[in-house]
């Protein structure tokens, strides 16, 4: 793996952890290391870090908030 790509990836604890989890990413960036973008959009997927995903986990901390509302009318 090159040294650029390396520094990249310690440089972020979410990317070091989802690499150690997953090992099989060692492999395909060693052979291809222009993966980096896909590399980074799986951690995301793993840990909800999309755009969307915060969305929806701000939807329902609004939706758990008014129930806890219509039960103390």
């Amino acid at each position: 793996m090159s040294i650029d790509l390396q520094m990249k990836i310690n440089s972020d604890i979410r990317l070091r952890t989802f690499l150690r989890e997953n090992p099989i990413w060692y492999k395909r960036l060693n052979r291809n290391p222009n993966l980096f973008h896909e590399f980074n959009l799986a951690m995301k997927d793993k840990y909800k870090l999309k755009t969307s995903d915060r969305i929806t986990k701000m939807l329902d901390n609004l939706s758990m908030i008014e129930a806890f509302l219509d039960v103390l009318k």
